[in-house]
């Protein structure tokens, strides 16, 4: 896909440190094992979805919330180094900036224990205080790493607006509030669309009856993400269609969601046609999971146009 104008894409949602370390076999309780390797990795699925956006060319501001902690200054660091506008990143006083501990065995398991510090922290005031952003953007892309009321008030700026609204509803909630689904699209996984629905999504079939209920419940369009099974896809169309993935050699699929997301933000905020878009966004995602770490694993547009070309 060729660039036809920059899309301005706004993203609320969490921003974290990750702090992976690498051991041969997970510990068991009350036992000190001895590590290989241990990086830090810039995550949180907003900041994810900030930078995988804004690798594709786009104009992209993040808002959101960082603690007073020296991850917190190097956090931003590496937002504004992706292009990533950071000024309405708020920085909560004493307390930590949002951070995942992740265990990673040589089998591949692993343990992860999350955070929220100061994404627990974004109010519907960061939001509204960031309104003319909002108003301003071509798409709205959103998550549930922070408190729902946030991402409801963003919600009702953006159908003000006429601004359109993507959800990516991660992690799911067991309680789902519906004003969440008041959204142009969203594009929750397996897992999650059989929570929010609680219909079984374990192949393409029960994926289009999980996404027509999803639209039911407000969303126009669902599109729920089924691994290596592809996507499918529900729009105001009474046409279903199924997008197979690509075949890579996955080695991390952490990010991949967030790769995604990012990058079907980048095409509808253009215009694209939502089945164009998907290809893409499939593009993306399966470039991603070639890849370990969040952030870092998010591919530049070059590279997806390359995945997609006929060889």
């Amino acid at each position: 896909m060729s660039e036809q104008h920059r899309p301005r894409i706004v993203v609320v949602g969490s921003i974290n440190l990750d702090l992976v370390y690498h051991v041969p076999r997970l510990p068991q309780p009350g036992e000190t094992l001895t590590g290989t390797s241990f990086q830090q990795v810039h995550g949180g699925k907003g900041a994810n979805q900030a930078v995988a956006a804004a690798r594709m060319n786009a104009d992209v501001s993040l808002i959101g919330r960082i603690g007073d902690d020296t991850f917190g200054a190097a956090l931003v660091v590496g937002l504004e180094a992706e292009a990533v506008d950071a000024s309405h990143v708020k920085t909560s006083g004493g307390t930590s900036s949002g951070l995942a501990v992740i265990g990673v065995a040589d089998s591949g398991q692993n343990c992860i224990t999350v955070i929220p510090g100061a994404n627990g922290l974004v109010t519907s005031a960061d939001v509204m205080a960031a309104e003319s952003s909002i108003a301003a953007s071509d798409v709205l892309l959103l998550q549930l790493e922070i408190p729902v009321e946030a991402v409801i008030t963003a919600i009702r700026i953006a159908r003000n607006y006429k601004v359109l609204t993507i959800l990516d509803p991660a992690p799911a909630l067991q309680t789902f509030p519906p004003e969440l689904l008041c959204v142009d699209v969203v594009c929750p996984n397996e897992s999650e669309a059989s929570l929010i629905t609680g219909l079984p999504v374990t192949n393409v079939a029960e994926a289009v009856v999980a996404a027509r209920h999803l639209q039911s419940l407000g969303a126009k369009i669902a599109i729920i993400t089924l691994g290596s099974l592809g996507c499918v896809v529900c729009d105001e169309s009474d046409n279903p269609r199924h997008v197979p993935s690509f075949p890579v050699t996955a080695v991390d699929t952490t990010a991949a969601g967030d790769a995604f997301a990012g990058a079907l933000g980048f095409c509808l905020a253009q215009g694209q046609p939502i089945f164009e878009a998907l290809c893409f966004a499939s593009a993306a995602g399966a470039i991603a999971t070639t890849r370990r770490g969040a952030q870092p694993a998010m591919p530049r547009l070059d590279e997806v146009n390359a995945l997609l070309k006929p060889k």
